[in-house]
């Protein structure tokens, strides 16, 4: 008898071109950034990424991001559910604004919002007669944040919601469970793994964002500069080195949070199954 194989016909193929193109569109240039950092002293690399501006810098982007993050995984599997679980009038509308943040320039979502937030708005006047201050401040990049990355917890939690088997919340129900207790046993258990993704892809898409944020926060040093508006100055200077070890750090940083993220859902997602 033949020797069998488990694997589909151009497997060797498709890794082949798989790893071809991870490698020219994420691992050289990953590797490049690491080459360039990799010419300086230690010394030099500690007195860079340990500068108060910098440290500054890593504050504001990684706490703001951690922040929206959260409010995109609440909000988010809030509209999955909406969407998924009900019928109503314009549903189809609000589906399709859920992709809007993907498809206009992220420039452009910031200066609607700038403007959204500023006395030039009615909503803008609303809060400054009422000694509320959004433009300009931390809070303004949480919601630039949250806006950009609301869409990756929506779409990652709502076809695990539509997959999900009814049954087995008509099961609990039927056993005596109320829905909150039937949300906390059955549901959730099962789409915790979903938001948990989405979260992390929420959380990796702030982390790196740039251009919703510079037109509506003050970008002040030490206050409300994020990590990435520091490196384009840097760069603006011709400080290569300095941006290229900022880039790194907050590489590695991003690679840390996220690998931590990912063991979680793999273990939820054991346990799960």
């Amino acid at each position: 008898m033949g020797k069998k194989t488990s694997r589909l016909p151009g497997f060797h193929l498709t890794l082949g071109l798989s790893l071809t193109y991870i490698s020219f569109l994420v691992l050289i240039p990953l590797f490049s950034l690491i080459l360039y950092s990799a010419r300086l002293s230690p010394t030099e690399y500690w007195s860079i990424i340990t500068n108060d501006r910098v440290l500054a810098a890593f504050r504001v982007s990684f706490s703001s991001t951690l922040i929206a993050a959260v409010v995109d995984g609440f909000f988010g599997f809030i509209l999955a559910w909406v969407l998924t679980r009900y019928a109503f009038f314009g549903k189809r509308v609000i589906d399709a604004l859920i992709d809007l943040p993907f498809a206009i320039p992220t420039a452009v979502a910031g200066i609607t919002l700038s403007y959204l937030f500023t006395a030039n708005s009615k909503l803008g006047r609303f809060l400054m007669d009422h000694d509320i201050n959004i433009a300009t401040t931390n809070a303004s990049i949480v919601i630039a944040l949250t806006f950009i990355g609301i869409p990756f917890v929506v779409r990652t939690v709502q076809p695990v919601l539509q997959e999900f088997d009814k049954e087995l919340e008509e099961a609990s129900i039927s056993l005596g469970a109320n829905f909150y207790k039937t949300f906390l046993k059955v549901i959730l258990p099962s789409v915790l793994p979903a938001l948990i993704t989405g979260f992390a892809m929420a959380f990796a898409r702030g982390l790196g964002e740039y251009g919703s944020v510079i037109f509506i926060a003050s970008n002040m040093p030490y206050e409300s500069e994020i990590v990435p508006r520091l490196i384009v100055q840097k760069l603006l200077n011709f400080d290569y080195k300095g941006a290229s070890a900022i880039g790194t750090a907050m590489l590695v940083c991003a690679f840390i949070l996220l690998l931590i993220i990912n063991l979680l859902q793999h273990r939820l997602q054991r346990r799960l199954n």
